[in-house]
């Protein structure tokens, strides 16, 4: 793979202030925040009242964690515009979730944001190798998702040449990428891995291609992952960060020449990590659930928001900003099994260890009398079909699980092309326990 260091002169002024430079300035834009959703937002007003806080109580960026937290729940309680802070004409885009847990959750622009958002992903993109003039494959859909208009925008900003592919019609995405020869590709991890699939059925050597950088996010990933795909196609794996309602892709970026972490783009967004079941701010260094509040933004300002990632904040590294780790769950995606905690990329990590399997899988949870069972689905390598190898694989994979994750499982190994393939956030988790 390239060295993909930047050059001189090719990083933002702030990308390399001193602490003390990026604490001043995330000071002086939380007072604005701040005072702007209380000012414009009949649900902060509200929010803050009851919680006894008001703007002018911050003094300090310790001082945030006096003001109350939010969740998902409001945007959703306060469907489609109510947290709005600008008059709905001043919002020139909104996006929104798909609700299949509810009310979609809405979430909206005015052009000052859509310019902001550009910004934060160019930085995101170059951070990750891109620079001006490349061609970038945006596999990320297109629509009511941020992934595809937030990933093009930027890409654009920086001033690259954008195919707008969106996801699915894999065979035609391996096509385009022939003819077109982009650079970078921006796409999730599990679509990744089917692009990978695609370039194998047909032939292809996917080292040969012309992709130097991939951008991958909108779902957890791990590194055995990372080097899978690195592998594969001889390119560099770098890790994008962000959700909807805090402005979607581009919150926070891995830089390519150290691929420590996610550096968190603090002149916008102001991260904290809190403990999921008590809400209360931990060490820092220490783990819990990620907490943003945005410093810029105008029609949807969040203060405070829950984004149920678990992670930790760590000492900025080629870039002053902080980093988070790699997420490593949702504490919402999170399985309880006989008592132990588990997430889906702890399963993942251990599919990635047999060499007899291929990385697709689904996890079943089912409940036998006031049992809890957990099945993972998986796919055996096109060499390890027969059924020695597949039982092989299967003992192997379940005794990973239990030394590592502590739990016992089944294991079911399937032909190749058996687990559903996504074009964007994969299914990772089918829960078929009786409800109630």
């Amino acid at each position: 793979m390239e060295d993909l260091s930047p050059r001189p002169g090719d990083l933002e002024p702030i990308e390399t202030a001193s602490r003390d430079e990026i604490a001043a300035l995330q000071l002086e834009r939380l007072k604005w925040s701040l005072g702007h959703a209380y000012a414009n937002s009949p649900f902060y007003r509200a929010r803050f009242d009851a919680h006894g806080v008001h703007p002018s109580d911050l003094k300090s960026l310790s001082d945030l964690a006096k003001f109350p937290l939010t969740t998902k729940a409001d945007l959703r309680d306060t469907y489609p515009f109510g947290m709005f802070a600008v008059p709905r004409e001043k919002v020139v885009r909104v996006h929104a979730s798909s609700g299949t847990t509810g009310k979609p959750t809405v979430v909206g622009y005015t052009q000052k944001d859509i310019d902001t958002w550009a910004t934060v992903v160019a930085r995101s993109i170059r951070a990750s190798g891109g620079r001006p003039g490349d061609v970038v494959h945006v596999s990320y859909g297109y629509g009511l998702f941020t992934g595809g208009l937030g990933a093009h925008y930027g890409a654009e900003k920086l001033g690259c040449t954008v195919v707008p592919v969106s996801g699915g019609m894999t065979e035609r995405q391996i096509a385009l990428m022939v003819d077109l020869k982009p650079r970078v590709i921006m796409v999730t991890p599990s679509y990744m891995l089917s692009i990978l699939d695609e370039f194998r059925r047909q032939g292809l050597d996917p080292r040969q291609s012309s992709l130097a950088v991939g951008i991958f996010g909108a779902e957890p990933w791990t590194n055995a992952m990372r080097e899978e795909i690195e592998e594969a196609f001889d390119m560099h794996a770098v890790d994008i960060y962000g959700l909807s309602e805090v402005i979607g892709p581009g919150v926070a970026n891995e830089c390519v020449e150290t691929k420590d972490g996610l550096h968190v783009w603090e002149d916008h967004f102001y991260p904290e990590i809190i403990d999921p079941e008590t809400g209360e701010p931990v060490p820092e260094g220490e783990p819990g659930e990620l907490v943003f509040t945005s410093l810029t933004k105008e029609a949807l300002p969040i203060i405070r928001y829950r984004t149920r990632d678990l992670t930790r904040l760590l000492p900025g590294t080629a870039r002053s900003m902080r980093r988070i780790e790699k997420i490593t769950g949702r504490s919402d995606d999170m399985m309880i099994l006989r008592g132990v905690n588990v997430f889906p990329t702890q399963i993942e990590e251990q599919i990635l260890k047999c060499r007899g399997l291929a990385p697709h899988f689904q996890i079943e949870l089912t409940r036998t009398g006031r049992m809890d069972d957990m099945t993972v689905h998986v796919e055996c390598a096109p060499e390890a079909a027969d059924d020695a190898a597949r039982a092989a694989s299967a003992r192997e994979l379940a005794h990973h699980i239990k030394s590592v994750v502590g739990v016992s499982t089944r294991i079911a190994i399937h032909d190749p092309g058996f687990v559903p393939r996504s074009e964007g956030k994969a299914r990772r988790v089918v829960d078929n326990r009786p409800k109630g």
